[in-house]
């Protein structure tokens, strides 16, 4: 069936979240004076993605606020680095201290180089929607700061708005709605395997896994889930770059 949407993912598909989360981290150890709290830069790194994991995964379970599980990563940060008293830090000065850090983070943030050549090739043949595990104040705050929220129809659909996190056949099929296109016609790209590819294949949508190791990327555009020696699922496809829709 022609496809006549698109829908994205937003960190590690159109924003290059992980260069900008490292830089603006260190960044903020050095101002806080706690880079000699960890055995190395790439140790403190390797502690704030893991917390961030697991206080994420609960947000997304409804077991925490997008606000709690900040200042709750931020409570469990400073307490791996030995901070006195950082367990039981008041919501308002761990939300000032995580306030500080994205401050920090977002003067890096940018677009993958291939988003916006990207969305300019489909602006004008497709419907363009997102559907981010996420707070949309918070997406919509950083499309807009890289350049890329004009290309998106309204509302974006996220999940703590909308009470269900991808892979929820529920969240895909809300944005659907919101593009006003049938769930068979519409495409959903993203850089996470189990979460975005086969998430949205099983909620009837055309599935596209953004694998940028595919094509020799590392690090900041790495895909994430099936791994290079494992074939996708039938009904997925697979790109390694942005610029491939371009045949959809």
């Amino acid at each position: 069936m022609a496809i006549r949407g698109v829908l994205f993912d937003v960190d590690g598909t159109l924003y290059a979240f992980e260069g900008a989360e490292e830089a603006g981290l260190h960044e903020h150890l050095v101002a806080e004076g706690l880079t000699e709290r960890f055995a190395s830069p790439a140790e403190a790194l390797r502690v704030w993605r893991e917390l961030k994991e697991e206080e994420y995964d609960r947000f997304l379970r409804g077991e925490s606020t997008f606000t709690g599980q900040k200042n709750e990563r931020t409570r469990r940060f400073l307490a791996a680095a030995g901070v006195v008293g950082a367990s039981e830090l008041a919501d308002d000065a761990a939300a000032a201290w995580f306030a500080d850090y994205a401050a920090r983070k977002n003067t890096t943030r940018r677009a993958f180089d291939d988003a916006k050549p990207a969305l300019d090739d489909l602006a004008g043949r497709y419907r363009l929607g997102v559907v981010s595990n996420s707070a949309t104040v918070h997406q919509r705050s950083k499309l807009e700061a890289i350049g890329l929220l004009g290309y998106f129809a309204e509302p974006l659909v996220c999940s703590q708005e909308h009470g269900a996190a991808k892979p929820a056949a529920s969240i895909f099929l809300a944005g659907c709605e919101a593009l006003g296109v049938a769930p068979a016609e519409v495409a959903y790209v993203g850089d996470n395997y189990e979460t975005d590819a086969v998430g949205a294949r099983d909620a009837g949508l055309q599935a596209i896994w953004l694998d940028r190791s595919a094509g020799g990327a590392t690090g900041d555009g790495a895909g994430v889930g099936a791994g290079a020696d494992t074939a996708p699922d039938t009904g997925i496809r697979v790109i390694a770059s942005l610029t491939e829709l371009g045949s959809l």
